[in-house]
């Protein structure tokens, strides 16, 4: 009985650290997943910004350009 507990042991003790192992992986995975999409969605928001402010700043010139006499 007590050869059968030792060997339980160690058996269930690898069970555990590959469980262990797995479950960090699954977390590291979807922790990689989260950063990817928030660095996607950073840049999509960086790129309206600067569509956004060329398009403020053809606005701009065009009012201007509207103020100003032509000669």
């Amino acid at each position: 009985m007590g050869m059968f507990l030792k060997a339980a042991s160690i058996g269930g003790s690898i069970v555990v650290i590959i469980a262990l192992v797995i479950a960090l992986l699954k977390a590291l995975i979807a922790f990689v997943g989260f950063i990817s999409i928030a660095v996607k969605i950073v840049i999509v928001l960086v790129f309206l910004a600067v569509f956004a402010m060329v398009g403020f700043l053809v606005f701009r010139a065009w009012q201007e350009r509207q103020k100003t006499p032509s000669i």
